[in-house]
């Protein structure tokens, strides 16, 4: 029986949020509503926006949640501000993004996100996007492709994979993840493939779904948003994204940003937060026992001064 409701690092999330006060979480990524039913039983006196821009996660969770306390919101993360404007939750006390496909897109095989179930190659999260993968593989340049899985997959065979793909396109489109898979095993076989096909697909699925960018919006409106106190925490899967939220927590922290050589500072940057996690909060391996979809979680943490 599949689980959709095991939340990633539950505890560590519940334990950055300030137990004693009043008034609203966003919940940026609300997938199984795991995290959001956790807060909801833990903290009485807390409210929470639900953002996902997957239909799905509004099937999954209706109903779920007692109306009071839980606003369902229909959209990316990066709209954040809207949302909180609209249900007057501001200011908020803190904010929650676990980043990446949640269960029950990557186990519903239709959906075109996993290698290891046939399906069309979609692997849009919000299903109103014209842009799917299937667009990409077919489409775009060899050029563009390569960069996409060099950026975004960090794919040492980009180059040779996206020229494959580029000559196998011109007989017969690329329609599936299995024919996609057949392709790139190819000329990426042998013992190195599972992580060159998870390589390949994450590359797809960021460029689909523009997450990185929407990452770096909703991390820029969140400081804004929070009280002061006000946490936020930020749940990465993979480099590209932690280093986003490792950058933009460190940039946040500095009161000067000028050059070394200047003799006095002339760019009026203010510190905006504490960085309470000098190193990200990673799984147990007990969670990781339980949950394997967890073993390459980091939890980032800042608070706003």
């Amino acid at each position: 029986m599949k689980n959709y409701h095991i939340s990633v690092l539950l505890n560590e999330v519940l334990n950055f949020i300030p137990s004693e006060k009043e008034g609203y979480f966003i919940d940026g990524t609300l997938g199984g509503g795991g995290h959001t039913r956790a807060i909801l039983e833990k903290f009485p006196q807390i409210k929470v926006l639900g953002i996902d821009c997957d239909k799905d996660a509004l099937i999954e969770n209706k109903n779920k949640f007692p109306e009071n306390r839980f606003t369902f919101c229909e959209g990316n993360f990066k709209e954040m501000t809207s949302f909180a404007l609209q249900h007057n939750a501001q200011p908020l006390l803190g904010i929650l993004l676990d980043l990446g496909v949640s269960s029950f897109q990557i186990d519903n095989a239709e959906r075109g996100f996993s290698f290891q179930k046939d399906a069309e190659l979609d692997m849009r999260m919000d299903k109103n996007l014209t842009l799917s993968a299937k667009d990409i593989v077919n489409s775009y340049s060899r050029e563009d492709l390569t960069k996409i899985f060099r950026e975004f997959g960090e794919e040492k065979n980009a180059w040779k994979i996206s020229g494959h793909i580029f000559q196998v396109r011109k007989e017969k489109l690329i329609e599936t993840t299995s024919q996609l898979v057949e392709v790139i095993s190819q000329v990426s076989g042998g013992r190195f493939l599972t992580k060159t096909l998870a390589r390949i697909f994450q590359a797809l699925r960021i460029e689909v779904n523009q997450e990185l960018e929407s990452l770096r919006i909703a991390l820029g409106s969140a400081i804004g948003l929070l009280a002061k106190g006000g946490r936020i925490g930020v749940i990465s899967y993979h480099s590209l994204e932690d280093r986003i939220v490792k950058e933009f927590f460190r940039h946040e922290k500095m009161d000067c940003v000028c050059p070394p050589k200047m003799p006095i500072c002339t760019c009026d940057k203010v510190s905006t937060v504490n960085i309470l996690t000098k190193k990200p909060i990673m799984p147990a391996q007990e969670e990781i026992d339980i949950n394997s979809r967890a073993r390459s979680a980091k939890l980032r943490i800042a608070e706003k001064i």
